[in-house]
Parts: structure tokens; C-alpha cells; sequence
């Protein structure tokens, strides 16, 4: 499982519950990506693991468009920044200020799952832009 797919996956399921009004599969994607985010096991290369892939090939388009060898200013990986960047979204837009942007949740359901369908993820690429690993 590619990064690509997961990301399709996430906005699939993000959209399926908020159209549903399913709190508790709300609640299950934001802890997964919590949980992804703090302990760095994530699920795309937990599988890829176990299929016995391989695993250098293991990137998005992000990292193609990004490839010059700079020094990063943070030691942070992208990928965690960018489910913490998208629970904390979640959190914030749902539970603390809902009335006022209803609309947030399914504009980031949208575009997550454009994402996965096209590979090219634009807070991913600003997030690694911004100087993340």
C-alpha cells in the first residue's frame, strides 16, 4: 500500500462520515492519525512490510518534486506533520468551532481524496517546502 492510496482511503472515509454523520469513525480516523503521527508506525508501510515489498521505492509525488539534497530545518518527517496538520484540522473544525466552519471538514475530505486519486498533495509539498524531512 502506497502513501497515495492511504491518502485516498483517509478522504473516502472522511467523506463517508461526515455524509453519515458517523461521530465514532470521526473519532477512529483522528486517533489513527494521531497514533501514526506520534509513534511514526504508519499503516501505508506497515503493509508494505508485511507483503514483503520493497520498500526503497517507497515515496510520493512530493519527493519527486523535491529532490535537491538540502539540509532540513526540522528533523520532522512530512508525512507526520502532515497527519497532525490534518487531525488537528479536524479536531479544531469539528468539535470547537463547527458552527462557523461546517463547510471545512468536507473541503479537506474533498481534497484529500483528490490527492489520492491524483498523487500530488498540496500541504504535503508545502510541508516538505517549509523545510520538513
Amino acid at each position: 500500500m502506497s502513501e497515495r492510496t492511504f491518502r485516498f482511503i483517509i478522504g473516502a472515509l472522511l467523506l463517508a462520515a461526515l455524509y453519515f454523520g458517523m461521530d465514532h469513525l470521526m473519532r477512529a480516523i483522528i486517533a489513527v492519525l494521531v497514533l501514526e503521527a506520534i509513534s511514526n508506525w504508519r499503516i501505508p508501510l506497515l503493509i508494505t512490510r508485511l507483503r514483503k515489498q520493497d520498500t526503497s521505492s517507497f515515496h510520493d509525488s512530493a519527493h519527486i518534486l523535491l529532490t535537491d539534497d538540502r539540509d532540513h530545518r526540522f528533523s520532522f518527517d512530512a508525512e507526520r506533520a502532515w497527519r497532525l496538520v490534518v487531525a488537528a484540522m479536524l479536531v479544531l473544525t469539528l468539535y470547537f468551532f463547527n458552527d462557523l466552519l461546517w463547510f471545512f471538514p468536507w473541503f479537506m475530505g474533498f481534497a484529500i481524496l483528490g490527492a489520492g486519486i491524483s498523487g500530488v498533495c498540496p500541504v504535503l509539498i508545502s510541508l516538505k517546502f517549509a523545510g520538513f524531512r
